[in-house]
């Protein structure tokens, strides 16, 4: 398929074709990955509403909610019915013609429609399809609804998030639907590997409850091994001291002494010798038992300057230390310090809009950095992308007038 209203930066994904069947975060944010390596991705969407996350707004730029513009760019929107024959059809062409596939329906619906990857299969063998779920193909009941609230207090995310003394916390984003995108994407990108050198497919499955769990990683792990429940150690770390945020005269900063001779620079530079010679906090393990007579020994002296000066002081000497910042401010900061996190794209109604960028980089893609189609509106592909696909003028026409297809226009 071509596209020649597509200015995606070129990577190693060129020539890649995705279908998107996906909605709401995961599916959409690992495709949007894809989109990023270069692989041109058509996002399906419903000619009537969207993707959910178009309604969820407020903050909007432009029509367009910012939950929706976050995980979008880089794709064309072909807004169709699956319920209408022709609607179904161009769905089915598209997924015999592309390379991968991705769909988060509620289990048995891409069956019914034809879209299951057995069928999809029969038509296009060497296809990567990779179904997106809650809690897994095997989970009993098989309906069980997957929204990232349930999963993150599912998977025992929420039992070690919060105060040691308190309730037990949510993340503040949804972090199993992150973690299962990035997932997808690591997996569609491995099976696309095989399946250009041998020519074979592969049903590669998701869920948002391995994914949380697989990310609980040395806390699952702990699980494990002690036979016993972690606890929460709320923004200190259970196993690490000092591991965690501390008030100053004017704002709170982050520690992070993860060995015994950073402990000890940290000691130098809060010009307490003693603290670094005390035989209770010469080790981690000693550290760790005597932890709250620890603390209360450096937030004492903390509290004695500002977080800038002690930040500065803490890095000079190699301490890990950081501020802790609002969401805008650590956006502009890091780009202020030359991380490079946002993009710019031309938005039909939103104008200049600044995205975040992946969390990664390609040397190769550099020049193309900002060469980034942005999120599209509902529909404004569908013309395009129906011809592409052999719908001629007329039948595009007769779906767009009876519903069955939206044509947005920028």
């Amino acid at each position: 398929m071509t596209d020649t209203d597509r200015t995606a930066p070129s990577g190693p994904l060129d020539g890649i074709l995705v279908a998107d069947l996906s909605r709401v975060l995961a599916g959409p944010y690992a495709t949007m990955l894809l989109a990023d390596l270069g692989a041109e991705v058509v996002k399906v969407e419903h000619p009537g509403h969207g993707d959910d996350t178009r309604s969820w707004g407020p903050p909007r730029a432009g029509g367009e909610a910012a939950y929706y513009l976050a995980v979008n760019r880089g794709k064309r929107s072909l807004a169709v019915d699956v319920k209408d024959p022709d609607g179904l059809a161009a769905v089915r062409e598209l997924c015999a013609r592309a390379d991968v596939v991705v769909q988060n329906f509620r289990p048995g619906v891409a069956e019914r429609l034809g879209l299951g990857y057995a069928a999809v299969r029969e038509r296009n063998p060497a296809v990567v399809y990779c179904s997106i779920s809650g809690f897994g193909p095997g989970h009993v009941p098989a309906q069980r609804p997957g929204f990232d609230l349930i999963v993150q207090a599912e998977s025992g995310l929420m039992a070690v998030t919060g105060e040691p003394d308190g309730a037990p916390a949510k993340v503040g984003v949804a972090v199993t639907d992150v973690l299962t995108g990035l997932n997808a994407a690591v997996a569609i990108l491995g099976a696309l590997v095989r399946a250009r050198a041998s020519g074979r497919g592969e049903h590669v499955t998701v869920s948002l409850i391995g994914s949380a769990l697989s990310g609980l990683v040395n806390l699952a792990q702990q699980a494990l091994v002690t036979g016993r429940e972690p606890g929460r150690a709320g923004n200190a770390h259970g196993a690490i001291v000092p591991y965690q945020v501390f008030p100053t005269a004017d704002s709170d900063i982050v520690i992070a002494a993860g060995n015994d001779t950073l402990y000890r620079r940290l000691c130098a530079v809060l010009e307490r010798p003693d603290l670094a010679a005390d035989p209770r906090y010469a080790t981690n393990p000693g550290r760790v038992e005597h932890r709250g007579e620890l603390v209360a020994e450096i937030t004492s002296v903390l509290r004695g300057r500002g977080a800038e000066e002690w930040t500065r002081l803490l890095m000079e000497a190699g301490v890990p230390v950081g501020r802790v910042r609002g969401v805008l401010d650590a956006i502009r900061t890091a780009d202020a310090a030359g991380d490079d996190v946002t993009m710019t794209t031309d938005h039909p109604t939103a104008g200049r809009l600044d995205l975040v960028r992946a969390g990664f980089r390609l040397e190769s893609q550099a020049d193309d950095a900002g060469a980034v189609s942005p999120p599209p509106l509902l529909g404004q592909h569908s013309a395009s992308v129906l011809a592409e696909l052999g719908f001629t003028a007329e039948q595009i026409g007769g779906m767009i007038d009876r519903g069955a297809a939206r044509q947005a226009t920028p």
